[in-house]
């Protein structure tokens, strides 16, 4: 059935894409950020200085706005495994329910309940007392990451399961829950998406402080946020690169097709492969037709030496044909989605390098005894738009790690086609698709405009009650205040 030339699946797979993209905006930012506002809230506790409990607060109000926003988009995620792809629940259930609720049941409380004695304990404990409940925050926010990518790399790369016929329905059934935690997959996946995350809190708190430097307040708070934030962001940068690369070797043998992809390959290179910039390809007739490449670097790449055959996507889908079609029937598309692979790879790869040369750049002219980065107002500028890369960057690795698996949900084992629910209509899909989308950019536009207003009040308004008063407005005062009272976030 099809309205508008609209199909159901076409429907729920896009409905499926915008929903988990919009989740995977807030889900790496908001752990990185967690992340990074344990590190400055530690500094406070070593070296007592009042700058980083400041530091602590302010970038502490992005992170519970990031945190918010995540579980909701998180829970209408959710949503779609009933609306849309009840098939894939019930052929995934046995193996997603383990992974799923210890994620519920150990690694979000712990995150959530010591977010809550973070937020509203501030001089009701010591320091240290106080710094381990961010960074309980921290640890549980890793491991919820921990056990929905277990979940995801079993889609990847399926072990420690059986096949099961139920009322003449297929499902896996888990024999090894080890064997789902030991999977390779996960152990590579995990450390790429955590160094990401690290990314992600890294520049977006390097480019807000950009941006409020050359508004000319506050120079010491922004230039420390900015040190902080890129010594993190030039460790991830590496750690990112080291793990993708890691995981370049993995897909190589496990989802060939995914790498072809990923590099642009249709034939079979030689075995002095070159590595192509850019390229054109017809994807009708399966052919490359023009490209900018470089001699031996992907075989480099792909093997750490000058030489080694890359296969390519057509003597791949002929290999797939004969390994699945007695299951799946001689009508099936093996080719993966060639163009946006391609691209998102160098997207991904490249916002990898320019993340290590601004850290580079903006630590060296950050230094003690330099006011390089305040004189610089062009790299204050790059600075403050590359806040946006890293949500870039996940999406495009997100385009590479799902859509590299088509045409299976599960691979090798469950099609999109058959994961989807049998009895929705186009209309319901196209009705909710339009909720989802509005819904999701009311709340992008909310976070937005909260961030922005936390970042014009700036850090002095940090430590006061309604985080709008002015400093010559304030009455002495003995008592403790709270820096998430009721109008923390009301710069009216």
């Amino acid at each position: 059935m099809s309205i508008l030339g609209l199909s159901i699946l076409s429907l729920a797979r896009f409905q499926f894409a915008m929903t988990t993209v919009f989740h995977f905006f807030f889900v790496p930012f908001s752990i990185g950020l967690g992340f990074v506002v344990a590190i400055m809230e530690t500094n406070y506790v070593i070296q007592k200085k009042d700058i980083y409990k400041k530091m602590t607060q302010f970038w502490g109000k992005i992170f519970l706005l990031s945190f918010a926003v995540g579980v909701v988009t998180g829970i209408i995620q959710e949503f779609q495994f009933g609306m849309n792809w009840s098939q894939y629940s019930r052929f995934m259930g046995d193996i997603f329910g383990a992974p799923l609720a210890i994620e519920a049941l150990a690694a979000f409380f712990l995150e959530s309940t010591f977010i809550g004695l973070w937020m509203f304990t501030w001089d009701r404990f010591k320091p240290v007392w106080h710094c381990l409940f961010i960074w309980l925050t921290s640890i549980g926010s890793m491991l919820s990451a921990v056990w929905i990518l277990a979940a995801n790399s079993f889609m990847q790369d399926p072990v420690g399961y059986a096949l099961k016929t139920v009322n003449g329905n297929t499902k896996a059934v888990m024999v090894s829950f080890a064997d789902v935690v030991k999977n390779p997959q996960l152990w590579l996946e995990l450390p790429h998406v955590l160094f990401g995350a690290f990314l992600t809190a890294a520049f977006v708190i390097a480019g807000s402080s950009a941006w409020r430097i050359l508004k000319g307040k506050n120079i010491e708070f922004w230039r420390k946020s900015i040190k902080i934030s890129l010594i993190v962001g030039l460790v991830a940068a590496i750690g990112v690169t080291a793990v993708g690369d890691q995981q370049t070797q993995y897909i190589i043998k496990n989802q060939p097709m995914k790498f072809a992809a990923t590099e642009g390959l249709y034939k079979t290179t030689g075995d002095h492969a070159s590595w192509a910039i850019v390229e054109g390809m017809d994807n009708k007739d399966h052919k490359v037709t023009w490209s900018i490449e470089i001699p031996y670097v992907l075989s480099m790449l792909s093997y750490h030496k000058p030489s080694g055959a890359v296969t390519g996507a057509n003597p791949l889908n002929k290999q797939l044909h004969k390994q699945y079609d007695k299951k799946f029937g001689k009508n099936m598309n093996y080719f993966v989605p060639m163009h946006t692979l391609f691209y998102s790879f160098r997207i991904m790869a490249v916002s990898a390098g320019v993340f290590a040369l601004l850290a580079i750049l903006g630590l060296y002219w950050n230094r003690k005894k330099s006011d390089q980065i305040v004189r610089y107002r062009w790299f204050l500028y790059i600075l403050g738009l590359s806040l946006w890369l890293p949500f870039i960057a996940n999406t495009a690795g997100w385009f590479v790690t799902e859509l590299g698996r088509y045409p299976w949900v599960v691979y090798g084992l469950l099609t999109i086609a058959d994961a989807v629910s049998p009895h929705v209509t186009v209309g319901s899909l196209l009705f909710s698709n339009i909720i989802y989308f509005l819904l999701f950019a009311g709340m992008g536009a909310v976070m937005i405009v909260l961030s922005h207003r936390v970042l014009v009040a700036g850090p002095d308004a940090d430590l006061q009650s309604g985080y709008g008063v002015n400093d010559e407005d304030k009455q002495d005062t003995d008592e403790s205040v709270d820096p998430y009272a009721k109008g923390a976030f009301n710069h009216e």
